[in-house]
């Protein structure tokens, strides 16, 4: 039986039309006076602070914890101004699953994995009206490295749980071959779902354990068994 389900954020529950990258964006150019800094970089399946990483590389600029503040005091600020002026919305079939869990008889624990700092991954559920859904988490702030995020989260799982997990007993669910990767590490089962940048066929070759256009006509109740 499934005890544990971890969802990832963007294009897995979420989709923000992009507020997200435009919010580091807008960040690196009034914080640090650097312009046209995400161009060329990759967000899909990556932790905020590996993001924000690289770009202060690209642009010479010191990887210091004062600059990392810096730069997140000021993200969460325009995330949550730039969510406001987003026509994004929930991906399909997110509600049917969440209501289909909570019916179980024995519902699993839900949690968050994800790269989004804690903060943010607030801000954007809260937009959307489906933050409270989530029992807990492990965060792109927590650690920078995706797969180390997957332990972390099982390790909290387990302290809220009062017992033990095994890899069959949780399923992380995911738009990526990152999502899918970090499942692996954790010897759970994976369900990708392809309403982010990946297709089916993609996330196929990841080696998930289901692969599916969306969380809509889904038998999650089976799966859980």
């Amino acid at each position: 039986m499934v005890r544990l389900i971890l969802f990832d954020i963007d294009g897995t529950l979420i989709h923000t039309r992009g507020a997200g990258v435009k919010a580091f964006g807008k960040t690196f150019e009034t914080e640090f006076k650097v312009f046209d800094s995400v161009q060329g970089i990759e967000f899909a399946g990556r932790t905020d602070p590996s993001i924000v990483r690289d770009i202060f590389k690209r642009h010479q600029i010191e990887s210091s914890p004062e600059n990392f503040k810096r730069f997140f005091d000021c993200y969460v600020f325009w995330l949550d101004y730039l969510l406001c002026k987003s026509d994004g919305g929930i991906c399909p079939g997110v509600w049917n699953v969440i209501h289909m869990l909570s019916r179980l008889p024995h519902p699993p624990l839900i949690g968050l994995l994800t790269g989004n700092i804690r903060l943010g991954a607030e801000i954007k559920l809260r937009h959307f009206q489906i933050w409270e859904y989530f029992e807990m988490g492990a965060f792109g702030n927590d650690h920078e490295n995706r797969n180390e995020l997957a332990v972390l989260a099982r390790e909290r799982s387990v302290e809220l749980l009062k017992e033990s997990l095994r890899g069959e007993e949780i399923i992380v669910v995911g738009d990526t071959p990152f999502d899918v990767q970090c499942g692996q590490k954790i010897q759970a089962k994976t369900l990708a779902v392809a309403t982010g940048p990946f297709t089916v066929e993609q996330l196929e070759a990841c080696r998930a354990t289901w692969s599916v256009p969306d969380l809509n006509n889904l038998d999650l109740a089976q799966i859980c068994a």
